[in-house]
């Protein structure tokens, strides 16, 4: 038989150019490319990482492994059941970073991302990485503000088995009223986009029961949400002068309503949505049993209305770093949004009074959080009764943010509230529990405020333990409150104060906020108030 010699290099060659080829993570073709060519998800695969990295010398010891093996590390289908895509879906990077954002919400998680990993024949494939934190936290808190204090004693549980469901046992002492309650929450309740939270309070001056089970539009495209909740809340409140309890009355609350929304989804990157339903709400002022001091009674109201709401939503967000968290990836949406509602209640319905209920909101961002980035938002709400304007309120927000370096940030922000009409049980308040820091909570009151801050945030490298990140704030507040006081208080023009303070925010915890030592001091008010105010309070921001 005769031989007859192939080129083996030529062939392979050949059969090579037929073949597919598979490009990995750092030859991939962007997202543009990938859409363009009408690539489709391949496997997906999920890293997830316990709440201590033992490959880092730093963190191999005896404590973070032991934390690591008592963790129980979030379910696969915890994290599946959040994303927005699966195998056989064509790619869009609009739904990875969407789906990216939805874990980041989760206290549970420290951080998520999600990136294409392989290309072959059309497919890519995808990784999707997160960390998880410590969720079982002693809940024991003492937090200072206004001068008065706050304790917290419990227990809570945020990502319960794996399954990301919150358990909370807790009792809380406050300048207002002692609480004991449980709470429970779960998101994805049955593995759908239902989310479901009970809330049942023992309070020394009433009770409190909430309930509710919402679908709600939980991504730009989705297409529909439903559900309702109901509030029955029974307790003691007062009204302040200069930061001291001067009048008081008991308020019974029930509220209940329910709801079905619907939209086209996302289109050209804006989302249109519908929103209607119905509401009850019935409030009942009267005495405090055993009272300890002047009654001030607000007039009951008894309000029940079907309404219809409009939402317009701009795909327009951004990721960084440094800015209100530390070391943390935040995400900040910089687009437009405008929502309107308005419903009619009428004593049809069951109600006490005739009235048009109106709310409205917009949002908008400008530039960029990589340099500077201006963030405006506004909403207007009231009722129009027999032709006049009622518990009317008007609030705007501005949040300027400068990066100066990647440590250090000027931060300012403007708030202003004008309301008309106001319901006795609806003072506007300003004092060091909003944002005034060196003076007494609630410590002006009337129907219009304006605050003023500005505020040096510095971000260092210290990580004591590989448990916080370490930052600090020089600050400054200025702020005033205009019209009538409900009771007739001294008023003061604009009250100032500055300070500095220290920033801990917790790396491997489910707390989700961030402790504040703050020492401001005051520049006006009245001879009562301490030229020192030492603040203690765990916030969700710097």
């Amino acid at each position: 038989m005769p031989f007859r010699i192939v080129n083996i290099t030529s062939a392979a060659v050949a059969i090579a150019m037929m073949m597919p080829v598979a490009v990995f993570a750092d030859d991939l073709p962007g997202d543009d490319a990938l859409e363009r060519d009408a690539s489709v998800i391949g496997d997906i695969r999920l890293e997830k990482a316990n709440v201590f990295d033992l490959s880092n010398p730093a963190e191999n010891n005896w404590l973070y492994r032991l934390a690591n093996r008592l963790h129980i590390v979030t379910r696969d289908k915890t994290i599946k059941k959040q994303l927005l895509f699966k195998s056989g879906d064509p790619y869009s990077a609009q739904q990875v970073d969407e789906s990216e954002r939805i874990l980041r919400q989760n206290l549970y998680l420290f951080d998520a991302d999600i990136k294409p990993v392989q290309y072959e024949d059309g497919k890519v494939d995808l990784v999707v990485k997160t960390r998880d934190v410590w969720t079982l936290n002693p809940d024991v808190s003492i937090t200072r503000s206004g001068g008065e204090n706050r304790t917290k004693l419990g227990l809570e549980e945020n990502n319960l088995l794996g399954r990301g469901q919150l358990l909370r046992v807790s009792r809380i002492e406050d300048v207002d009223r002692t609480s004991d309650s449980f709470e429970f929450g779960d998101r994805h309740l049955a593995r759908s986009w239902v989310s479901a939270y009970l809330r049942i309070a023992d309070n020394s001056d009433g009770e409190t029961r909430f309930l509710s089970a919402v679908r709600p539009f939980y991504a730009l495209d989705t297409r529909w949400s439903a559900g309702g909740w109901f509030l029955d809340d029974d307790r003691r409140e007062a009204l302040y002068v200069l930061g001291n309890e001067a009048a008081e009355y008991q308020h019974r609350r029930e509220y209940r309503t329910l709801f079905g929304g619907w939209s086209q989804g996302l289109k050209e990157g804006w989302v249109r949505r519908w929103t209607a339903g119905f509401v009850y709400d019935d409030n009942r002022f009267s005495t405090v049993p055993s009272p300890t001091l002047p009654a001030a009674i607000p007039e009951d109201r008894e309000l029940a209305y079907p309404f219809v709401g409009l939402e317009i939503v701009e795909d327009e967000f951004e990721t960084s770093k440094n800015r209100d968290q530390i070391g943390k990836t935040e995400d900040f949406f910089l687009g437009s949004r405008f929502s309107v509602s308005l419903g009619w209640s009428d004593d049809a319905f069951g109600a006490s009074r005739d009235a048009l209920i109106v709310s409205t909101s917009a949002r908008r961002g400008f530039g960029s959080l990589q340099k500077q980035a201006l963030l405006l938002s506004g909403n207007a709400s009231g009722r129009v009764e027999s032709g006049h304007a009622v518990n009317s309120l008007l609030t705007v927000n501005a949040r300027y943010y400068r990066t100066q370096s990647e440590r250090r940030l000027f931060f300012a922000t403007l708030s202003a509230t004008a309301g008309h009409s106001l319901d006795l049980d609806n003072p506007i308040q300003l004092g060091g529990d909003s944002g005034l820091r060196g003076y007494p909570l609630r410590y002006q009151s009337g129907d219009s405020k304006m605050l003023f801050t500005i505020e040096q945030r510095y971000f260092t490298d210290w990580y004591p333990f590989r448990l916080v990140r370490v930052g600090g704030a020089i600050f400054a507040d200025t702020g005033r409150v205009w019209g009538e006081d409900p009771l007739g208080g001294q008023r003061f023009d604009w009250l100032s104060d500055v300070g500095f303070g220290l920033r801990l925010a917790p790396t491997r915890s489910s707390s989700g906020k961030m402790v504040h030592l703050d020492v401001a001091f005051p520049l006006g008010g009245d001879a009562s108030i301490d030229s020192v105010q030492f603040l203690l309070e765990a916030k969700r921001s710097f």
